[in-house]
């Protein structure tokens, strides 16, 4: 054997390959690929997701995706299933056979069984000869592909259109479900994702933390009234007689009064020099959002107010330093309600 001359053009040339694969697969989805969606869309239980071998890691990585994006799902292990593990599939569950041949002898001798317990059998495979695709209620036919492994032997080519098939049901499933932005975070409450998801109401100080106080009380009766320990924000949130935010003053508005001598003004009402119709956000808001408005303008404080304008909350820049890195603000595919009284 020849040593490689060129690693690098030689993996340009495996990922060129699977990649032309995919467009090749793309073209020929037929009415299959509908049938399979439309059977899971309808499935009133989870989806049982199997396969042997490569197909089974391709399986728990659609069990995954399906998942985090509203379909419920689990991977049946085909050795366990035989052995016990069928006493999961529920009469209302379908189950998703993947298997490139079709024609996977530990996967054939589930067929029966499972036609007995499931509602519906579905399968992606290559062949609509197969014994699997012949079995099936409905089928993904993916067709004919040559593994991208140069021995033709390792599954390569065929898991990658696999697993492209399966982000493609998965995201077909989650259009028709009109699954949002804020759905996928409610599943996705750690890590990156989850703090890229997150939403004012995990971040925002709330109750003996928020200093709210009368905009008819005077400068000195503010300050006095909303002293107390520990952590606390530096803004004031003053509120009508209705409990409504009205106005915003800041400790750094305290020392401008006492740098220009206005001292006659700590007698006056605070409604007088504090920060009217402040910008506001709501709980439901995304941090990344609130975030990016502070940013933009300068802010160190940012009101959270309910659907009535009362405050509830107060994000503190303090508080989300460490999240900048990592959040990038997504469009939500519903209006994200973010209050702004104050023209930017």
């Amino acid at each position: 054997m020849t040593p490689l001359a060129d690693p690098q053009e030689y993996a340009r040339r495996v990922l060129r390959a699977e990649a032309a694969s995919l467009d090749v697969v793309a073209g020929r989805l037929d009415e299959g690929f509908s049938e399979v969606a439309e059977a899971i869309f309808a499935c009133r239980g989870r989806v049982a997701v199997t396969g042997v071998g490569k197909s089974a890691d391709i399986g728990q990585k659609i069990v995954g995706t399906f998942n985090s994006t509203g379909t419920r799902s689990y991977l049946l292990d085909v050795t366990r299933a035989v052995h016990g593990d069928l006493g999961s599939v529920h009469p209302h569950d379908v189950a998703l056979l993947l298997s490139h041949s079709g024609e996977s002898e530990e996967l054939l001798r589930l067929l029966a069984p499972l036609k007995k317990l499931a509602s519906r059998l579905l399968a992606i495979t290559s062949s609509s000869t197969s014994s699997l695709a012949q079995a099936a209620d409905a089928a993904i036919i993916y067709g004919p592909i040559k593994e991208a492994c140069p021995l033709a032997l390792a599954p390569s080519t065929s898991t990658t259109v696999m697993l492209a098939l399966g982000d493609a049901l998965a995201f077909t499933l989650l259009e028709k479900r009109q699954f949002t932005a804020e759905d996928f975070a409610q599943f996705h409450p750690a890590g990156t994702l989850g703090r890229k998801l997150a939403i004012v109401a995990d971040w925002m100080r709330r109750g003996a933390e928020l200093r709210i106080a009368p905009a008819t009380d005077t400068v000195r009766e503010v300050f006095a009234r909303v002293r107390h320990t520990g952590r606390r924000t530096g803004a004031i949130m003053l509120v009508n007689d209705q409990g409504r935010l009205v106005g915003l003053f800041t400790d750094s508005d305290l020392a401008r009064l006492f740098e220009n001598r206005q001292d006659t003004a700590l007698d006056r009402p605070i409604a007088e020099v504090m920060t009217r119709n402040p910008a506001v956000t709501s709980p439901g808001t995304r941090v990344a959002v609130a975030l990016d408005i502070m940013k933009t303008r300068k802010f160190s404080e940012l009101p959270v107010v309910d659907e009535h304008g009362c405050p509830v909350g107060m994000l503190d820049i303090t508080d989300l330093i460490g999240l900048d890195p990592i959040l990038a603000v997504t469009e939500s595919r519903r209006p994200l309600r973010l209050h702004d009284r104050k023209s930017a």
